[in-house]
Formats: structure tokens, sequence, C-alpha cells
């Protein structure tokens, strides 16, 4: 015995997979939901198509995945510019910000563990940052940094890389 997905009533099928009793109404209304649930369906793959192919979500993605990386790859360390250990959130902090240069947003030298007191209200605390920087990475890195680089437009697809690059290496490092 099955049950009418329509209807509910118990009834002896048929055919093989048969989902309704024979009721002419539970027939056409089963049509109908089966062809909505197909277009759904199809609605939900072509959704997921177009956002592989959106550059701002893709981009979106990387940097959460990089974000994460570096918060736990600086998990032990104090925030970057202030050098205090508290229990508020920390960010990945940019030295040179995304807007002013985009080429080094997946940069590891240029991201560290950033409380978000010094991140949000201090616009980075700079000053304090490169500081604390060059006693991290050295005074040759920082000036790298500070120095002219290539503009980077990135495709979808590198994004991508960059995305599950970082989630592996976050990964790697739990």
């Amino acid at each position: 015995m099955a049950k009418c997905k329509v209807c509910k009533v118990k009834f002896e099928p048929r055919f093989f997979l048969q989902k309704t009793c024979i009721e002419p109404r539970c027939l056409a209304e089963w049509q109908k939901l089966d062809r909505e649930l197909k277009a759904d369906k199809a609605h939900s793959k072509k959704k997921k198509e177009l956002k592989d192919n959106d550059k701002s979500y893709r981009a979106k993605m990387a940097q959460q995945s990089f974000n994460a990386y570096i918060r736990f790859r600086d998990n032990d360390d104090p925030c970057i510019s202030c050098q205090r250990h508290h229990t508020g959130q920390y960010h990945a902090g940019h030295y040179r910000s995304v807007g002013a240069h985009p080429e080094l947003r997946f940069e590891e030298y240029n991201n560290n563990k950033q409380c978000a007191p010094c991140n949000n209200h201090l616009s980075g605390n700079i000053a304090d940052y490169r500081i604390n920087l060059i006693k991290k990475i050295g005074l040759e890195k920082v000036e790298w940094l500070e120095g002219p680089h290539e503009p980077k437009k990135y495709t979808c697809a590198e994004l991508k890389e960059i995305e599950l690059l970082y989630k592996q290496k976050l990964k790697d490092l739990i």
C-alpha cells in the first residue's frame, strides 16, 4: 500500500513509482507540482551557475577564506597595531588598504590579525601597524609593500582558485 501524495489516501499502486491514486484531480495536481519542482531545480542550477560566474561573489568568497586563514595563522599573536590581547573580535587587517591598493588584497605580508577597534575606529592604526609590521617581517618587506605594484585584474577562475588555496592552507594549519 502507498499513500497518495495529493489527497493522502492509501491506494494500491498499479505502476512502478506511482505517486498518486488514479483520481483525475490527484493526477492533474501531481503533474502541476512535478513541473513546478523541475522548474525550481532548473532555476537553482542556473542560480548556482550565475554565482560561479559572478566576479563580486567570487571576490567575496576568496576574501572570506583568505581572512579566515590570516586570523588563524596569527591566532596566538596580539593585534598588529596596539599589541594587545583581548576578548573582542579580530579582523584580518590590511596594512595597505584594498581600496587604495587592490593589487595587495591577497598579499599575506599585507594582512595581519588586527583588533576591531584598531581596524574600524582608528582606520587601521597605520602608524603603529607599520612599526610592529617592521618588527614582524622586516623593513625590506615593508618597503616593498609601500612601493609600486602592477595592477591585478582577477578572473572568476582565479578568484575561485584563491578561495580554494586558502581553504586548503587553513586546513593544513588546523
